[in-house]
């Protein structure tokens, strides 16, 4: 029997992990059968199973893979383009459906709020060492405020739809100019 490559086994759990996200976010993680992944994915039940042992385990390497590419530096250019690409995110993958339903299941899934926390962490890290001008404790306060101002852009998009970024943009500007 030929072996596989991984190159296919790399094309097949994207293909599992693709539909996962678009039933989970259209129909959140609790309301989302391993039958619909079967549908959504065109794969049989035991082509999934061979890359994920449970749904739990699909879910937590979704909510892996949702976070997002902060900028490099920091400008109001940079913030509004991350902003903008949030909001295209949105739109066009469902995104913000998706971070409202991770948010939800981690509040009662302790090994889930693991991946979120982890998350979370990374980012705030990222935004205080974009900040090397601040001392670390005022970059890492900053950095709490504009991650919390993040998220709460993604979950206005998420329950409000298509949100002006402008008000996001100006306020996370204003916390990490010098």
């Amino acid at each position: 029997m030929p072996r596989v490559s991984q190159a296919h086994l790399d094309t097949r759990r994207r293909q599992i992990l693709d539909a996962a996200r678009a039933c989970f976010a259209t129909r959140g993680f609790a309301r989302t059968s391993m039958t619909d992944l079967v549908e959504a994915s065109g794969l049989s039940t035991g082509a999934i199973y061979r890359y994920f042992r449970s749904k739990d385990e699909i879910v937590a390497a979704t909510c892996d893979e949702a976070g997002q590419a902060l900028p490099d530096e920091l400008t109001a250019v940079s913030v509004r383009r991350f902003l903008d690409d949030l909001r295209t995110l949105a739109r066009e993958r469902d995104h913000a459906r998706l971070v409202a339903q991770i948010y939800a299941e981690a509040a009662v899934s302790p090994p889930l709020a693991t991946v979120v926390r982890r998350q979370l962490a990374e980012l705030r890290d990222a935004v205080a060492d974009r900040l090397p001008a601040r001392p670390r404790d005022e970059a890492e306060a900053t950095a709490e405020a504009f991650v919390a101002l993040c998220h709460g852009y993604t979950q206005q998009l998420a329950v409000r739809g298509d949100v002006d970024p402008e008000p996001f943009a100006r306020a996370l500007t204003a916390l990490v100019r010098p």
